[in-house]
């Protein structure tokens, strides 16, 4: 895994769903989980690699894992 990869996951939007982005590149709205994954798989993080928790790897903002509106 890319040790400067570092995945921001915004505070849930009005409208449902939480933007995610890495540095300056926002690579979509997730809404649960299995798009988080999607989009990690898209930067190069393999899903194997990924712990919800690890706040070197994800910077939750407005609520963990199980927040999305």
């Amino acid at each position: 895994m890319p040790g400067h990869v570092r995945i921001v996951v915004h505070p849930p939007s009005p409208s449902g769903g939480r933007q995610v982005t890495v540095g300056r590149e926002v690579l979509g709205t997730a809404y649960g989980v299995i798009d988080l994954y999607e989009f990690m798989r898209r930067a190069g993080v393999p899903k194997d690699d990924v712990r919800l928790e690890d706040t070197a790897l994800i910077d939750w903002q407005g609520g963990g894992p199980g927040v999305w509106s």
